[in-house]
């Protein structure tokens, strides 16, 4: 008998100690999407994010996805803002990503290879973005995400992960409207398990209802 209880309370414990795992593990995932619904409701309201400031996050990725489709004009005026500093430093690092890309092209967002007299090209121009507007669109999906895994060392997350202002209200209420319906079972009124409404029929005072 003692042995029986002794296990009977070792599997109590065990279920408790499983139960208080898997409450801990929905808290962490509970608050690794709220914070990455802050995060995101950050940018969506802050559009400046996207600046040409990005392109030293990758250098690469914004050559091939936005600098080529660029204008002598837009260059131009986008030199003008970074200063002669700005572009070189721009330059240098891209010249950089690019070597990098050749030696160690597992780890490279963006392949490329040499040409016959030195020169570096894209691997496969199939990959790239067939126009500005695609280029753009991928290059601020790919800067999203980056922002959304906390990848951006120089951007202050506190700020916004541990800040209730932004929650996103409307998303929050979608989601738990959408979790209720998930799990609430349809309660059918004088029916079965297959939907099907049960025929009744009304009565009134002389047994039959009165029309």
């Amino acid at each position: 008998m003692a042995s029986e209880r002794r296990e009977q309370c070792e599997s109590l414990q065990s279920g408790d100690h499983a139960n208080e795992t898997n409450q801990k593990e929905q808290e962490q995932r509970s608050a690794r999407i709220r914070i990455k619904n802050r995060r995101r409701y950050y940018l969506d309201r802050s559009p400046g994010y996207f600046s040409q400031d990005l392109e030293l996050a990758d250098p690469l990725l914004y050559d091939r996805c936005v600098r080529r489709f660029q204008s002598a004009t837009e260059r131009e005026e986008e030199g003008k803002k970074k200063g002669y500093s700005g572009v070189l430093e721009s330059d240098l690092m891209r010249s950089e990503a690019k070597i990098a890309a050749l030696n160690q092209p597992e780890s490279a967002t963006t392949t490329y290879r040499r040409g016959p007299n030195g020169e570096i090209y894209p691997e496969d121009p199939a990959d790239a973005p067939q126009s500005k507007e695609e280029g753009l669109a991928r290059w601020q999906e790919e800067m999203t995400q980056r922002f959304l895994n906390g990848a951006d060392t120089d951007f202050d997350y506190v700020n916004i992960d541990e800040n209730t202002d932004w929650d996103d209200r409307q998303l929050e209420e979608r989601e738990a409207e959408e979790e209720w319906f998930a799990t609430e079972e349809p309660e059918w009124v004088n029916g079965d398990s297959t939907g099907e409404r049960s025929s009744s029929t009304v009565h009134g005072e002389t047994g039959i209802q009165d029309y």
